[in-house]
């Protein structure tokens, strides 16, 4: 059975993750969240104190970096893929809002994004994966063939990410969300290394006002229609 790549990127907290995971499930594939990736290295940096008022400490964290083994297991009872970095899962704690309010200066860095790219590159030469981030598309696997750029509003966004704070037990604050979306929006569009950019060839989803079945089935129909005029 023929299988291909399929890339999705987009702006932040647009629900790329969760829907390349449920695409990744039904269809078989293999889903890998790059986007943890960054997290984990954002992580990492926080806790070795590399981060100090809001700069990056970049020849310690590009000395320290072969330290850092990033890897994702399936989580036996959800079935889905989990973050693990040296070997402890921070499935949860890359998602929180110190490690948001980072991530875009961490990923931005040459060094980080070279390191990670050749990292998500070695894991989808077997084909048949399923990856979301910010140049999937234009960087890592410019010849995928099926790409797919996902964007909302910032206000939707943001919106969405208060929620899924909220549900989990953190106190946070929407304005607060809403200028870490539009931050992160800015340094990922304008940064010098992998700009975020639609592929000219990326079929556009604006989810603003789909719910998740919805999108779930666009994105399903459009794996099917690719399958069915790709020649592998």
């Amino acid at each position: 059975m023929k299988k291909i790549i399929i890339a999705i990127d987009g702006h932040s907290s647009c629900g790329k993750s969760s829907m390349a995971k449920a695409l990744a499930k039904t269809i078989g594939y293999v889903y890998i969240d790059t986007g943890a990736m960054y997290r984990a290295v954002t992580l990492y940096s926080l806790r070795n104190n590399l981060i100090q008022d809001n700069n990056v400490n970049e020849g310690e964290l590009k000395r320290q970096l072969d330290r850092l083994a990033i890897e994702f297991r399936l989580n036996p009872d959800t079935n889905l893929p989990e973050t693990f970095l040296n070997g402890e899962n921070v499935e949860q704690e890359i998602r929180r809002m110190n490690v948001s309010s980072h991530v875009s200066q961490v990923s931005a860095l040459k060094f980080v994004r070279e390191a990670m790219v050749r990292q998500q590159q070695a894991l989808g030469r077997e084909r048949g994966i399923v990856m979301d981030g910010r140049d999937i598309g234009t960087v890592v696997f410019p010849d995928a063939e099926l790409k797919i750029f996902v964007t909302a509003s910032p206000e939707v966004r943001a919106q969405r990410r208060y929620d899924e704070l909220v549900q989990k037990g953190e106190t946070v604050v929407y304005e607060e969300i809403l200028a870490n979306v539009e931050q992160r929006d800015h340094i990922d569009q304008t940064r010098a290394e992998s700009p975020l950019r639609k592929s000219s060839d990326a079929l556009l989803l604006d989810n603003s006002t789909m719910n998740i079945a919805q999108q779930n089935a666009w994105l399903l129909q459009q794996y099917s229609l690719k399958l069915k005029t790709t020649r592998i």
